[in-house]
């Protein structure tokens, strides 16, 4: 597959919306060292996760244009001239989209239409790559979950989210604006979002750890997920990009098989060699909108391109623990521990 990639993308004019954040910023790493002309766009809103260390070790290899996708004038301009978009922008966090739900609402879906009217309008011939989630589905009726179980979103996230891949398959079907959606399941790895639990809980767990602290777990840990590397998340969307087969469907991107909320606890205690586990009550605010078991069935993806995941849990893990060990004071804002020990210790488990 990386063979294959490296050839597609060698000097191919690619644009990441959200590239300083999580996953663009490890996307741009490897399109930079595929030879690939990047763009990055990012607003660098704080409690996003945009982050200028995200790109250290190709800074001098992308062009980074500080802009929100939701200024419809810059992204005109933007998309100009970029053979594949990979449209990673976004608002991520269940808990803010319930508690502001209008900024949800212009990220997620108004800022989406506006970007594929930009490509429609001003480079029609662009492929998109649309970073959707497993959100969007809701409370399972069965697992795993394929891409024919119904779309039913708990969260204003997961309605929002679902709105604007649609947009992405409508304007492949009516327009010709040739996209696909990728629904991601719990990534993690280096670069991600870690000074609050807001974008979800296993980077929490993860620096909780780091910090030798305390990781809560709501219930009794029973709860399962699947976990997918972030390096094999680049990897599935260095696929689709390259792949038109994909054009005008959907893929769940997801991990090697379900694990409990309690295992994974346990896990990377062994691999940190720090940190401890307390189980607590539910708050009700987070009950509602939990969703109870969720693995994803990740076997369409495999057929129609080849992926796999290629990174254990682990492994994973591992990498992920020593990158913060080497780097945490770039991921941690000004307000103290302490601090957020009173307020934020808790997973965002949705």
């Amino acid at each position: 597959m990386s063979n294959k990639n490296e050839s597609f993308y060698r000097n191919r004019r690619v644009l990441i919306t959200g590239g300083l954040g999580f996953i663009g910023s490890n996307l741009a790493i490897r399109l930079a060292n595929d030879g690939a002309d990047v763009l990055l766009v990012d607003s660098l809103e704080p409690e996003y996760g945009g982050n200028l260390f995200n790109i250290a070790p190709v800074r001098d290899r992308v062009q980074v244009n500080i802009s929100d996708v939701r200024d419809a004038s810059s992204m005109k301009y933007l998309v100009q001239g970029r053979e594949v978009i990979f449209n990673l922008a976004g608002q991520v966090s269940h808990i803010d989209s319930m508690r502001d739900p209008y900024t949800d609402l212009e990220i997620n879906c108004r800022s989406q239409l506006s970007i594929l009217e930009a490509c429609r309008h001003h480079n029609p011939d662009v492929k998109v790559v649309f970073a959707s989630t497993r959100q969007i589905y809701g409370k399972p009726d069965h697992l795993p979950v394929s891409e024919q179980h119904l779309v039913r979103p708990i969260d204003v996230n997961g309605i929002n989210k679902a709105a604007g891949e649609y947009y992405h398959l409508v304007y492949n079907n009516v327009f010709g604006v040739r996209s696909c959606a990728l629904r991601l399941t719990n990534v993690y790895g280096p670069r991600q979002l870690i000074k609050h639990n807001r974008q979800g809980f296993i980077g929490w767990f993860i620096r909780l750890a780091v910090e030798d602290e305390t990781i809560q777990i709501y219930g009794n840990g029973s709860q399962r997920r699947d976990f997918v590397y972030v390096d094999d998340v680049v990897e599935a969307l260095l696929l689709a990009g390259a792949t038109d087969s994909c054009n005008g469907e959907v893929f769940n991107v997801g991990g090697h098989g379900p694990v409990s909320l309690a295992d994974l606890a346990e896990l990377l205690g062994e691999v940190a060699g720090t940190g401890a586990v307390r189980y607590i009550d539910w708050p009700d605010e987070r009950r509602a909108i939990d969703i109870g078991d969720f693995y994803s069935d990740s076997r369409k993806f495999e057929q129609a391109v080849g992926w796999h995941g290629d990174v254990d849990l682990r492994t994973g893990l591992d990498r992920t623990v020593r990158f913060y060990r080497e780097h945490l004071n770039h991921y941690l804002d000004a307000v103290s521990y302490t601090h957020l020990r009173a307020h934020e210790t808790r997973n965002d488990l949705v």
